[in-house]
């Protein structure tokens, strides 16, 4: 299967007192608002590519889990992933995935190595192999 998926981001001004919007081909993001202030300070309305980044890890992430509990025949009641993006001295240093997963009739250590092994093959794991990503999955 081969596809591409389209996404924009428009900036204006200077880094600092600049602003811009970031775009999908889906409209899911359609012109959703980006700054300095948004990516670098707590608070302020907007996005930021750390955090979109974290989102789409999280998602793909997510559903290569599902695929590989349901490959084994366990399919799970509720998988929740919280994404971590570590920013530091301008270089994403950490990407800390978290999973909380509800799977009924599975084991800890079955659990733990299939979410290992999602991490290692989800596809964006795979596209960021130079930024440490570690795992933390927790079966409830």
């Amino acid at each position: 299967m081969k596809f591409t998926r389209t996404a924009n981001a428009v900036w204006h001004k200077d880094l600092k007192t600049g602003s811009g919007t970031i775009s999908t081909e889906s409209t899911v993001l359609n012109k959703a608002a980006y700054a300095f202030k948004t990516r670098f300070e707590n608070g302020n309305p907007g996005t930021n590519p750390e955090e979109l980044l974290g989102a789409a890890h999280a998602g793909c992430f997510t559903m290569q889990l599902s695929a590989l509990l349901s490959e084994q025949g366990f399919i799970p009641d509720e998988l929740a992933t919280q994404a971590l993006v570590t920013f530091e001295d301008g270089s994403i240093a950490l990407i800390e995935l978290i999973v909380d997963a509800s799977v009924p009739n599975i084991s800890a250590e079955v659990f733990n190595a299939t979410a290992q092994k999602a991490k290692e093959i989800c596809p964006l794991s795979k596209a960021l192999q130079a930024v440490k990503i570690e795992l933390k999955a927790n079966l409830k």
